[in-house]
């Protein structure tokens, strides 16, 4: 997201991690419009996610979790999906808005948890994946949390201090084309204010020059014969 026509800055955990991953392809894209190539998304993934949901949503209504998950994590899922169907749209999602520069953070929330005795909420998201996880493929999603528990945060709501990344990994296919998912839970620590800083530098990165070329970054090895350095 860019400048809207009211002429705030619209940010979200997606381009915040491509300002992580890379400075100059986010200077490119949210100021000059120059986007990454990128070829047809599949829809595997977002009808999965979708599956999920209206499977996780059918224990809410009851105030229980899915067996796969039980005794995995704290709390329960949050009961208004009111609420959290809102909080699932890109169009009525979660935002923070900076004060200082009127800048907004907005994104989708798959789940919220939360501790019914402390009522401190924990941001709950799915992934799925087509092989096992290496030791190092949560952190990439730790950005996305944190952003989440900044926005939540900001919206009222007390965060735990960590949330959960749910991933469903594909282990066989039985007869009638039936999949068997492995679910792997992983706790994540989340920092809002760590989100929050990303946010500020994002934006003031935004205001400046064009930045140099990332080292390994291979879309600027690739768009060097276009954009100049």
């Amino acid at each position: 997201m860019t400048k809207a026509k009211d002429g705030i800055i619209k940010l979200s955990p997606s381009t915040l991690n491509l300002f992580l991953e890379c400075k100059k392809c986010f200077w490119l894209q949210l100021v000059q419009g120059i986007h990454r190539p990128r070829g047809v998304f599949p829809s595997l993934p977002g009808g999965m996610d979708n599956l999920i949901k209206k499977y996780f949503d059918k224990y809410r209504v009851e105030g229980k979790l899915p067996p796969e998950i039980e005794g995995k994590v704290e709390g329960l899922l949050m009961a208004d999906l009111d609420l959290l169907n809102k909080w699932r749209s890109w169009r009525t999602g979660l935002v923070y808005k900076d004060i200082e520069s009127g800048s907004i953070l907005s994104g989708a929330l798959d789940d919220l948890m939360v501790n019914p005795k402390t009522q401190l909420y924990m941001p709950f998201d799915y992934k799925t994946r087509g092989y096992d996880l290496k030791e190092d493929s949560s952190s990439y999603y730790q950005n996305q949390l944190n952003c989440y528990s900044l926005m939540l945060q900001e919206n009222g709501l007390k965060q735990a201090g960590f949330g959960y990344l749910c991933y469903y990994i594909p282990k066989d296919v039985a007869e009638g084309g039936q999949v068997r998912f492995e679910v792997i839970i992983k706790k994540m620590d989340l920092n809002p204010e760590v989100a929050r800083q990303v946010f500020k530098d994002a934006l003031a990165l935004m205001q400046g020059p064009m930045p140099q070329a990332h080292s390994s970054c291979v879309y600027c090895v690739w768009g060097k014969d276009f954009v100049a350095n």
